[in-house]
């Protein structure tokens, strides 16, 4: 699965309402401390490294994501018994109150020692002088680019890395078999045309015309915006920027109108799908009212802790001239203003949880991919029945270089709305998108030549 200054605009940029599943509403910071082990195996070892080493006290932020916190309080324990002159703190707060959280505390120097970032967000943190590199002694370039999937590259900004994921993410095609047991569907749909045919074979209405379950769940704003610039406009023939981040090339093609019509046709034309229903794509599916869904594999966790009785499989997503996945990553960074033995801890939490114990546990207990391919190709993983099919896509992924995830996304759905609701006619819809997403930028690399 952002960049800016400390200025007026900052507060603009940065104070966001993002969508994303497991958000909480509670308006207060959740901050928890891992209590350290009193006894362990290692005790005299531990002793001998408590007189070697300064006790030092970081802090860890990220979102209020249930599974996600637990986790980070399970590493958390396990990361203090191997280090016992470090102690870790996690602060979390909820999803829409985030980048405010950050663009307050950060500049004042009370902000965290790690932060975990959608990757998207990097350019603007970075920027906005947020963020410092991440050490070279703990995190050489050279391995990074020769351990993790390519798509991290997504996280190098003016030629160093700013930050390190755990795990990604890419979208696969998720399938209710009840459903399709229910329609003796029998195969799977591979093609952009057989998609179609598969999801008006399972949209069933009632006698007003109002949807009982959708053929294929249709929300631009989750994933499909992100199916859109990284999947079909590939799979079409065409690119998403160019090599120097510079330009959108949407239009540069007849890929990109072809891709965009192909979309908006779900709900305009095939009618398999609309915009809301059962709250959102997500829920639409995971209630029984979707039979398939373009989703990330992030939502396996969900699935498997709050449906577990739904019979659904992962596929593919299918495909047109050629092969294309979105992918994407939540990955951790350093605030600029942590130096001397907090950067140290800091950086060894980071490579700690960048280890392979800890990628295999994050599949495990979140769902989502390990960073590394030799964790991620590992038979038990590449053969799993709904884990393989994403893992299998990743070679052929790509992340989108986000100048400002939250407005790409907003004027993506702004366009898909003109049509539906204003009747706007596609080709110029897709050509407002494209200029308006091109002076974002415009915009934003003018900033940055400035500099």
């Amino acid at each position: 699965m952002k960049t800016n200054k400390w200025t007026t605009t900052l507060s603009g940029l940065l104070i966001l309402t993002l969508a994303i599943t497991g958000c909480g509403s509670n308006n207060n910071s959740n901050q928890q401390e891992s209590p350290k082990p009193s006894n362990t195996a290692d005790a005299p070892k531990a002793a001998e490294t408590a007189d070697a080493e300064k006790d030092v006290t970081i802090e860890y932020w990220q979102y209020e994501f249930p599974a996600k916190v637990d986790l980070i309080n399970e590493l958390i324990a396990e990361f203090q018994s191997l280090h016992p002159h470090i102690t870790v703190k996690q602060t979390n707060f909820p999803y829409d109150q985030y980048n405010q959280k950050v663009a307050t505390l950060v500049p004042a120097g009370k902000g965290p020692d790690i932060i975990n970032l959608y990757y998207g967000w990097l350019p603007k943190y970075v920027s906005s002088g947020y963020l410092q590199p991440l050490p070279e002694d703990s995190f050489p370039t050279a391995e990074i680019e020769s351990n993790f999937y390519p798509l991290v590259s997504a996280a190098k900004i003016d030629g160093s890395y700013y930050a390190i994921p755990t795990a990604v993410r890419t979208l696969a095609l998720f399938y209710n078999k009840d459903l399709l047991n229910k329609a003796q569907i029998t195969e799977l749909p591979t093609t952009w045309e057989q998609l179609v045919e598969t999801s008006k074979k399972l949209t069933e209405t009632d006698a007003k015309g109002q949807f009982v379950t959708e053929g294929l769940a249709w929300e631009p704003g989750a994933q499909l915006h992100h199916w859109y610039r990284d999947g079909l406009v590939h799979q079409a023939g065409g690119q998403d920027l160019s090599e120097d981040r510079r330009k959108i090339l949407w239009a540069d093609t007849p890929a990109g109108l072809e891709a965009f019509q192909y979309l908006l046709d779900f709900a305009i034309k095939h009618k398999v799908g609309i915009n809301g229903f059962y709250e959102n794509d997500s829920n639409a599916f995971m209630t029984g009212h979707a039979a398939l869904n373009i989703d990330g594999s992030f939502r396996l966790g969900s699935i498997k802790k709050d449906f577990a009785d739904l019979n659904f499989g992962v596929a593919p997503l299918p495909s047109y001239k050629s092969k294309s996945a979105p992918s994407s990553f939540w990955a951790n960074a350093i605030p600029k203003n942590v130096e001397g033995d907090k950067l140290k801890a800091a950086s060894e939490f980071l490579k700690f949880l960048t280890s392979k114990e800890v990628q295999e546990k994050w599949v495990d207990q979140i769902g989502e991919l390990p960073a590394q391919k030799a964790v991620a190709t590992q038979d038990k993983y590449v053969n799993d029945e709904k884990l393989g099919p994403f893992i299998n896509q990743l070679d052929d992924s790509r992340a989108h270089f986000f100048i400002d995830e939250t407005q790409e996304k907003t004027l993506f759905v702004d366009a898909t709305n003109e049509v539906l609701l204003n009747n706007v006619p596609v080709e110029k819809a897709f050509t407002d998108l494209v200029a308006k997403t091109q002076k974002l930028y415009d915009d934003y690399w003018a900033a940055i030549d400035k500099k």
